[in-house]
């Protein structure tokens, strides 16, 4: 329901705007599923190059290899079948990617340090895989998420160089320069190693709250923007329905004139059917859209005015689809289009005229027409599309954009016709019957 019309509202004016943070989240759950294929290329191209180090690796290197690659490889695929499928992956596989993937790369250099030696395994290019893991932290992982696993990688190599020195397995060189040529390795190396660590681990961090920081802001500001939108369309929607209120009224209040001098008794009739009919404009003055069914019984009280007022010269007849009653309709659109049938087309001549309104559903389309037979388009071109096609049009763009279809012109009958198309819709809320008591509404 709209909170200001009291109706409900087309779904271009009301659709929900989903939260930041629900926007967020479907972004990381997108980008978490390109990163797992990222990370399946990695793995096979780390997986090609073990063999092509293969033969000249020691069996223990190879084992190792093959030990950690492996499980890491058939989880990435496992994954991939039981989860990402899905549309949408469980929180926790945004942690436990990352966390596998530092405990693999630790993993393989901790077996390379007891297969081989420690030097070894902290000179080995795999070192560079932690870079890579926390490169990859801003596009996924939230900003906690990003802090955890950085310092997950930190501590872990730290650990790893810790427990290489403390138990004596790690020979150190004090000169870097020998110690690149040496069988061990520089306590600066390593330091200058961890605090690049503990660096791209930071700015990996920074960099994902700044992101996320972005992401919601520009959520936020869409939202807003939206919702000016849809309060700006609303207003333009009441300005324009408001128009046809002293539109009308103006052309019933020259009815009432012009019968007062000739007639009393039928003005009397006109000003008590003005009454019935400007109570229930009044009644649903708030409302976007209507049913079928109410905006019917509205124009049945307007052509009875202008039936006292013609008399025999005209007859209006209804041709309405009975799954169409209950279909939303702009609110108070037929009346004017009715209206201009009867001034533009009927009046200007002394024969009777006939107007028929139509409406039947297609599928998920509803189809109205309004066509008289009166003097036709040529000879009332300058007077046809006034404040009632003119508003019609705008109405229905503002309500339905580019779901409408209007057209306007002459009829085959040598009248005008008005011929409408929009999304077929219902308000099951608000049903009621289709009036038929009315002799204005007998279905030809």
């Amino acid at each position: 329901m709209d909170p200001e019309s009291g109706a409900s509202a087309p779904r271009a004016l009301t659709a929900p705007v989903d939260s930041a943070r629900v926007v967020l989240d479907r972004q990381r759950d997108r980008a978490e599923r390109m990163l797992n294929r990222a990370r399946l290329m990695v793995l096979v191209l780390l997986g090609l190059a073990a063999l092509v180090y293969a033969p000249n690796l020691t069996r223990r290197l190879n084992w190792v290899n093959i030990s950690v690659l492996v499980p890491i490889l058939a989880w990435t695929i496992l994954q991939g079948e039981l989860f990402y499928r899905r549309p949408k992956l469980p929180v926790w596989i945004g942690v436990a990617n990352p966390v596998a993937d530092i405990a693999a790369v630790t993993a393989i250099i901790g077996g390379y340090a007891f297969a081989h030696s420690a030097a070894l395994a902290l000179k080995t290019p795999i070192f560079l895989m932690y870079f890579v893991i926390l490169a990859a932290l801003p596009i996924a992982a939230s900003t906690r998420k990003a802090a955890a696993v950085a310092c997950m990688a930190f501590g872990c190599y730290g650990t790893l160089v810790a427990f290489f020195l403390i138990s004596g397995r790690l020979p150190t060189v004090m000169n870097p320069v020998t110690a690149s040529q040496a069988a061990g390795v520089s306590p600066l190396d390593e330091g200058a190693k961890l605090l690049l660590l503990a660096m791209a681990g930071a700015i990996a961090t920074y960099a994902t709250n700044w992101q996320e920081r972005l992401a919601t802001s520009f959520s936020r500001a869409t939202e807003e923007r939206e919702q000016l939108e849809a309060r700006l369309a609303r207003a333009q929607l009441q300005s324009l329905r408001l128009q046809l209120h002293p539109h009308f009224l103006f052309n019933t209040l020259n009815t009432i004139n012009a019968l007062i001098g000739t007639d009393r008794h039928a003005a009397e009739r006109v000003i008590s059917g003005l009454s019935e009919l400007l109570r229930m404009s009044l009644s649903s003055a708030s409302e976007q859209e209507v049913t079928l069914a109410k905006e019917l019984e509205l124009l049945a009280h307007y052509i009875e005015i202008q039936q006292i007022r013609f008399q025999d010269r005209l007859t209006v007849n209804f041709r309405i689809d009975p799954d169409a009653r209950y279909a939303l309709v702009p609110n108070l659109m037929l009346q004017p289009l009715v209206e201009n049938a009867i001034r533009h087309g009927i009046a200007p001549r002394a024969a009777p005229g006939h107007v028929v309104v139509t409406a039947e559903r297609r599928g998920d389309r509803l189809e109205l027409s309004v066509v008289d037979d009166g003097v036709g388009e040529k000879a009332s071109r300058d007077h046809r599309d006034g404040v009632g096609l003119g508003n019609t049009r705008a109405r229905l763009l503002s309500l339905y954009g580019s779901e409408h279809r209007f057209e306007a012109g002459g009829a085959s009958s040598g009248g005008f016709a008005v011929h409408i198309e929009i999304p077929y819709r219902t308000d099951t809320a608000t049903k009621e019957p289709l009036r038929r008591e009315s002799p204005h509404e007998a279905l030809v």
